[in-house]
């Protein structure tokens, strides 16, 4: 079956971490060091903070916020649930914001939203596609609150040309394996701010500074959330490639655009012209007379070996956040959830996949045109 998205581990990446596991230093190296500065200087930040894992790297800056028992942080119920739950690790409360049809926050809808205990802004660029950063920006510098992009899906993302993670006060990637590029589990924060990198590095490694020879001292509390030497030898061979990754993600969309487009049952997601996506994802959008029998569609293409997901199940419609903050109901971010479908998009791919995918994902979906959902 050919999944919606995988890694792709060359024999350059392989010797890279055999060159580490040959060495002295599995942790605690100098190749953490020399990732990082990478990663900042791809993005155009001032520094950059690596994690065990992108979840890590969000709790890490909601910490370095100050945000705790509380707090408020206003964000987007279509994403990954660490991103609303390291919020909740600290003792402060998610508040969800409605979404756009292209699955990104509504912009327009976050100010109705801030309270006296709202801390920070915190979007998420869903799929690689950027959230209308410049717009979040004004509403946080109106209210002085804290953006924290989670940009887990927009790794060499950009807008007019600027990366992603040169705008917020700071920004996560996750290096999991299915983003653009890996280091098997891991993330980072990177920020332009020196007070929250410090933060940072003490909050991710036990709030221990070292002072001399065998004496170091617990400044702050903190955790073991280190990347290891090998993880990060594996995620700058792969830094190397992530323009040609993603430039074979976007070959692969375009395509999808041609084929897809203008079709009466599904529709695509629009990238501005000015823009540029990572293209973590590429999410068609069923029709509503296509919901009912969504899961056949589902079922069907899986048996057909094509590795379909949904991205995502609204946040609010777990049971944790059920029992905890009661139910709630967003409408765009329900019909999103109704319509979402993940198709293979990724640098393992060639053409010839998606022409096979493409000719597949129509053939299933026209066979269920004459089901459709009575309303």
């Amino acid at each position: 079956m050919l999944p919606y998205s995988t890694q792709l581990i060359e024999e350059d990446d392989i010797a890279a971490v055999v060159e580490i596991l040959k060495g002295s230093h599995l942790t605690q190296g100098a190749k953490v060091e020399e990732f990082e500065e990478a990663i900042a200087h791809y993005v155009g930040a001032r520094y950059c903070i690596t994690f065990n894992s992108a979840t890590s790297a969000l709790h890490a800056a909601y910490a370095a916020c100050g945000i705790g028992e509380g707090d408020e942080i206003i964000t987007t119920p279509i994403s990954f649930v660490a991103t609303s739950n390291m919020a909740i690790a600290l003792g402060a409360k998610p508040v969800f914001c409605d979404i756009k049809s292209d699955g990104n926050i509504d912009e327009h809808l976050i100010e109705a939203l801030i309270t006296p205990q709202t801390k920070a802004i915190v979007p998420v660029d869903f799929a690689g596609k950027p959230a209308a950063i410049h717009a979040i920006n004004t509403i946080a510098r109106k209210h002085n609150l804290f953006v924290i992009e989670d940009a887990s899906h927009a790794l060499g993302s950009d807008i007019n040309g600027e990366r992603i993670g040169s705008f917020s006060d700071m920004t996560i990637f996750s290096f999991h394996a299915i983003k653009p590029i890996t280091t098997g589990e891991g993330g980072a924060v990177v920020t332009d701010n020196e007070e929250f990198a410090k933060y940072l590095r003490l909050f991710r490694s036990h709030g221990i500074v070292k002072k001399q020879l065998w004496n170091s001292d617990m400044v702050a509390l903190g955790y073991n959330f280190r990347l290891t030497e090998f993880a990060a030898a594996l995620g700058l061979s792969q830094l190397h490639k992530v323009d040609r990754f993603i430039n074979v993600r976007e070959n692969i969309a375009r395509y999808y655009d041609e084929c897809f487009e203008n079709h009466p049952l599904f529709s695509t997601i629009d990238i501005n012209l000015t823009d540029q996506s990572a293209r973590h994802l590429y999410p068609l959008l069923l029709n509503p007379e296509l919901h009912c029998v969504k899961e056949e569609i589902f079922i069907e293409l899986q048996k057909r070996g094509i590795g379909v997901q949904v991205h995502y199940k609204p946040i609010y419609k777990n049971s944790f956040y059920q029992e905890r903050f009661g139910t709630m109901r967003l409408s765009n971010a329900e019909e999103f959830y109704r319509s979402e479908l993940s198709i293979p998009c990724h640098q393992k791919m060639h053409l010839s996949d998606a022409e096979q995918i493409a000719s597949i994902v129509l053939e299933v979906i026209n066979n269920y045109k004459y089901r459709g959902c009575t309303f």
